[in-house]
């Protein structure tokens, strides 16, 4: 029997919550199907922040070619409308060479707009953005979240009310279009058709990822994380920038300046990241039903798996 050109051109995407080690498996499955890794995680895209963010190391870069990691300045705001322009570059770059694209990360967002399309939201003025961040900055994030609940309730438990940045989109898209953001995403069509996508979830147990998070967290916590927020500190960035959502950042700075112990940092990293990898768990859920869940505690077996998926 034929394989459709179809099956030749093949995008492989690998998700999971944070700390279920999406990284190494696509590490390997890229060493072993001619792959190239394309990063999905909003947060490794800042240049400045390498720790905190649990960028690729260094000796991983050199085993395997990476791209869209560490290439953002942290003094920019990054949308998924973006990350989808330069991915889709990526992908067919890769693809155009005879090898495979493997999408790597933990934002759902990013995965959606590959598997499902973007919304075609008109292009809203700089002039009115920066309107809007402003007041932002004046009222803070508690009473601007309300506002935005008060003219777009279509957000409410849809939003979390610590995520700047879709604050202000769904904020901006309000004013400015006069419809709910929630409007635009309906109908909305993938332009990846035409390759075949192969959709592996990393379902790692619960009890088993907290562990993996504690560890995490214990060794986040060396000399190179306080130098990475010391240097962020010097910078003066505006709090509605995107990159202030990463974790660690806060806790951090809060230690530097004597507020807060050591231990009781290394409590609050811990607790947020948990947090986090529940937020992504509850995402998968409702957005990602149709993806293939996997988890073996056995490295071999799991990859196994994902290698006969992948093939």
């Amino acid at each position: 029997m034929l394989r459709s050109n179809k099956d030749f051109k093949k995008i492989i995407l690998i998700s999971g919550p944070t700390a279920s080690g999406k990284s190494k498996i696509a590490i390997a499955l890229a060493k072993k199907i001619n792959g190239e890794i394309i990063n999905a995680d909003s947060m490794q895209v800042y240049k400045e922040i390498s720790v905190l963010s649990a960028r690729p190391q260094k000796k991983d870069l050199k085993i395997i070619k990476h791209h869209l990691y560490g290439f953002l300045s942290v003094k920019k705001n990054f949308s998924v409308g973006q990350w989808l322009k330069l991915a889709k570059k990526k992908i067919d770059n890769i693809i155009s060479r005879g090898k495979v694209p493997i999408l790597v990360g933990g934002t759902g967002l990013y995965f959606n707009a590959i598997t499902k399309g973007l919304s075609k939201i008109p292009v809203i003025p700089a002039k009115k953005r920066g309107q809007i961040r402003n007041l932002y900055e004046k009222i803070g994030r508690e009473r601007f979240y309300k506002k935005l609940l008060s003219i777009d309730p279509k957000c409410k438990n849809k939003i979390l009310p610590f995520d700047t940045q879709r604050i202000l989109r769904a904020y901006e898209v309000k004013k400015f279009t006069k419809k709910s953001l929630y409007d635009w995403v309906t109908n909305t069509k993938s332009e990846f058709n035409k390759y075949t996508v192969i959709k592996i979830y990393l379902d790692i147990p619960r009890e088993k990822l907290l562990k993996r998070i504690y560890f995490r967290t214990t060794k986040l916590l060396n000399k190179n994380c306080f130098s990475e927020v010391r240097k962020f500190n010097k910078l003066n960035l505006k709090s509605s920038l995107s990159v202030n959502n990463i974790i660690g950042i806060k806790e951090i700075k809060d230690y530097l300046a004597g507020n807060c112990s050591l231990s009781r940092t290394e409590e609050l990293i811990n607790i947020r990241t948990r947090q986090y990898a529940k937020r992504q768990s509850t995402w998968a859920r409702g957005h990602m039903k149709n993806w293939n869940k996997l988890y073996y505690d056995d490295f071999s077996i799991l990859f196994k798996k994902i290698l006969k998926l992948s093939s």
